[in-house]
């Protein structure tokens, strides 16, 4: 039954974004973009979730590899979530092994994160199942097509995404749950 379901919410998908160019909707960048993150998320869900993590886990994992010895204040402006919830995302990928933390020597309030040798293996096995499905969302793209666009959501990610934002918190399913 819950095959069949998939399939129905896959279909109905699929309808959707093959109607008509020229449509309000397939025209809206918050919906091409949340149509693209369901799918993703979907997907690389279900395959970090083999690895052990969660995908807010692999997210924060690969942060704390790409750049070590961050404070968790800078570690949650970077992955954009919200120091509570980063917590328990470290909680979380501490309790695997994947991740250390320590007393910062220059402010021993503060945390320094560091990528364990597990988590560093777990992080390249988890990596390279997400890139085989990123490889197969951009299959039909050419190899320049490819390069730019991921050229370009870079460059959207950064200062213009803040701009359009204009100081307002963010509205994601990361903020701090009220008492």
């Amino acid at each position: 039954m819950k095959n069949k379901k998939v399939l129905t919410c896959y279909h109905a998908a699929m309808a959707a974004t093959q109607s008509p160019s020229g449509d309000r909707l397939h025209e809206d960048l918050h919906w091409l973009f949340a149509r693209l993150k369901q799918g993703l998320a979907t997907a690389e869900t279900a395959v970090v979730r083999e690895h052990g993590m969660t995908l807010w886990g692999y997210t924060v994992l690969m942060a704390v590899a790409d750049a070590p010895a961050r404070t968790q204040l800078a570690l949650a402006q970077a992955v954009s979530v919200d120091k509570s919830k980063l917590v328990l995302i470290l909680d979380e990928l501490e309790e695997a092994g994947l991740v250390g933390r320590r007393p910062d020597p220059a402010d021993r309030r503060a945390r320094i994160i560091e990528v364990t040798p597990k988590g560093s293996d777990t992080l390249q096995a988890a990596r390279a199942d997400v890139e085989a499905i990123e490889d197969r969302l951009l299959a039909d793209l050419g190899s320049p097509a490819k390069t730019t666009l991921r050229e370009t959501l870079r460059q959207l990610a950064g200062a213009p995404v803040t701009a359009v934002e204009a100081g307002r918190p963010p509205e994601n399913a990361c903020a701090p749950v009220p008492d």
